[in-house]
């Protein structure tokens, strides 16, 4: 019978609880500052994290990259927009869940 391999305890550990643990800072220099996640946001969340642009419709969906401590870095209408900053950033992007 094969031996039964016994995981360590930072396997079992999801990864998203090990996110959710971190300071503000600790996630600001995840990466050293080179990790960005891309969300689909609203037009009114839009206006509530970018208070400097005006005239975004509450209803129309935008995609948002965001640093991993969560500021806002660029709004766009597309994915592949939101990519193209990240990447000419040098910014790595994670997914998000």
């Amino acid at each position: 019978m094969p031996e039964k391999r016994k995981l360590s305890q930072s396997s079992k550990t999801p990864r998203s609880s090990i996110i959710a643990g971190m300071s503000e800072i600790e996630l600001a220099n995840l990466g050293d500052g080179k990790i960005a996640y891309i969300k689909m946001v609203t037009g009114a969340e839009a206006r509530d994290a970018y208070p400097g642009v005006k005239g975004i419709p509450a209803d129309v969906e935008l995609f948002a990259l965001h640093a991993a401590d969560g500021t806002p870095l660029a709004l766009t209408d597309s994915r592949q927009a939101a990519m193209g900053h990240a990447l000419g950033e040098d910014l790595e992007i994670t997914s998000i869940h």
